[in-house]
């Protein structure tokens, strides 16, 4: 009974690792891998030496959120209305090496729902970086994009 339970389990453990190579396999070649980010301590990517995140943030149709807001983090100020909260989301993605001002992807499959007419822009230097990103609600790509910089950008409670 023990003899046939490790063999079952190293059969699963032998497919199991095989699904990655497949799926890898399948899905053609890879794109162009951006630049990593930079998280404060880990010495990874542009603008760790004391650049100080300077964004401008334009929000139309949202509601209550509309207007232009200056966003600075590192040290931390402006006149969003969050803006601890706002440096605070940015810092958390940064750590999790996600680039929160990426574009959706050409080829996402993005579902068909409409999140409203609100709109955002986001201009300025973030990571030592330069930052132009634009941000819509019109389909579930762009509504998942929008909700992950909440606080940056306003919920809009949709």
């Amino acid at each position: 009974m023990l003899r046939r339970t490790a063999l079952a389990l190293a059969a699963t453990a032998a497919l199991l690792g095989a699904v990655p190579l497949a799926a890898q396999a399948q899905s053609g070649p890879a794109g162009p891998v951006p630049p990593p980010i930079g998280v404060p301590g880990l010495g990874a990517g542009p603008g760790l030496g004391g650049a100080q995140d300077r964004l401008t943030v334009t929000v139309r149709e949202a509601g209550a959120g509309d207007g232009t807001y200056e966003l600075r983090c590192r040290p931390s100020g402006g006149d969003h209305p969050d803006v601890r909260g706002a440096c605070g989301r940015l810092a958390e993605l940064a750590v999790e090496g996600q680039d929160p001002f990426a574009p959706v992807p050409r080829d996402a499959m993005c579902t068909m729902q409409y999140g409203g007419d609100a709109t955002a822009r986001i201009e300025g230097t973030w990571r030592g970086r330069s930052v132009d990103a634009s941000f819509t609600r019109t389909d579930g790509c762009r509504i998942s994009q929008w909700d992950r910089l909440v606080p940056v950008l306003p919920s809009t409670g949709s």
